[in-house]
C-alpha cells in the first residue's frame, strides 16, 4: 500500500472507530460518567492502570474501583482518614491488588497536595515535543513518598524500555480534543502532537502489518518507530491512528 492509500485507509478507519458507540466496550466509559475535571482525570488514571486483560473484566473491577471511593473519587482521596482505607483490602484485579490501590490513593493526596495536580506533574516534564520523559518524570513523584515495593512495577518508565501502554492511553483520553465525545481534551496546556500512541499487542501487530513498525517487540523502541511513523501521517495529532490500530486488530481481526 502506498503512503498516500494508507494515510486514506487509515484515516477512515479513524472516522469509524473515533465515535461514541467505541464508549460501550471500552474503559474509557468509566471517567465519562464524571464531569469534574479532577474526578475525570483520578477514574481515567486509576482505570488506565488496571486496563489490562479481559476488558469486561476491566470495566466491572474499575466501576467497583468507583464504588469504594464514593463515586466521588477527588473528594475521597482528599479528605479520607486512614481507617478508611481498610475497605480496599479486598480489592484485586490480575496482580493490583488492595494494597497496590491504598498506596495510589496516598500518592495521588500528596500530587494533588504538593504538585498541583495530575496535568502540572506532566505538563512540567515535558522535553523534546514528547511526553515520554514526561512519564519517567511522573514515576519519581509518584513514588516519592515512602511505598510498597511491589507496587512499582503498575507504573512504567518509558526511559526504561516500556512502551508505557497503559500511561500513554490515560494521557490521549486527558490531551485529545472531545469534539467526537470519545477523548475528553481537558488538559489544555498539553498539545496532541506530543502524544504517543498506546502500543499493545493489537495496536502493534496491526501496524506491523502495515508497515509502520519493524520492531517485533512491544517496547520504547517500538514505540518510537510508530510515533515516527504516525505523526508523518498528522504532526499535530498522531494519536487519532490508535483507534485505527486498535479497531482493525480488536473487532476485524486484520
Amino acid at each position: 500500500m502506498k503512503k498516500e492509500e494508507l494515510k486514506s485507509f487509515l484515516d477512515e478507519k479513524v472516522i469509524q472507530y473515533n465515535h461514541p458507540t467505541f464508549l460501550d466496550t471500552d474503559p474509557i466509559q468509566i471517567p465519562h460518567s464524571f464531569s469534574v475535571k479532577e474526578d475525570v482525570e483520578i477514574s481515567a488514571f486509576l482505570t488506565a492502570t488496571i486496563a489490562w486483560g479481559n476488558r469486561k473484566s476491566i470495566i466491572t473491577n474499575a466501576k467497583k474501583l468507583m464504588e469504594l471511593l464514593n463515586n466521588s473519587p477527588f473528594d475521597f482521596i482528599m479528605n479520607y482518614e486512614d481507617e478508611d482505607l481498610a475497605r480496599f483490602d479486598e480489592f484485586k484485579h490480575r496482580t493490583f491488588n488492595g494494597e497496590d490501590l491504598k498506596f495510589f490513593i496516598k500518592s495521588l493526596k500528596n500530587i494533588y497536595q504538593n504538585h498541583d495536580g495530575l496535568e502540572a506533574v506532566f505538563k512540567n516534564n515535558i522535553t523534546d515535543k514528547s511526553l515520554q520523559p514526561s512519564i519517567s518524570a511522573f514515576k519519581k513523584i509518584f513514588f516519592e513518598i515512602p511505598h510498597p515495593a511491589r507496587t512499582t512495577k503498575h507504573v512504567s518508565d518509558p526511559l526504561k524500555g516500556s512502551a508505557a501502554k497503559r500511561l500513554n492511553m490515560f494521557l490521549r483520553w486527558m490531551v485529545r480534543d472531545a469534539s467526537t465525545g470519545v477523548d475528553f481534551g481537558i488538559w489544555k496546556t498539553i498539545p496532541s502532537a506530543y502524544l504517543s500512541c498506546p502500543l499493545d499487542v493489537h495496536s502493534g501487530n496491526v501496524a506491523r502489518k502495515l508497515k509502520l513498525v519493524k520492531r517485533k517487540q512491544n517496547d520504547a523502541k517500538a514505540l518510537a518507530e510508530l510515533d515516527k511513523s504516525l505523526r508523518k501521517m498528522d504532526a499535530q495529532d498522531p494519536v487519532k491512528y490508535d483507534f485505527a490500530l486498535f479497531g482493525l486488530g480488536v473487532f476485524e481481526k486484520f
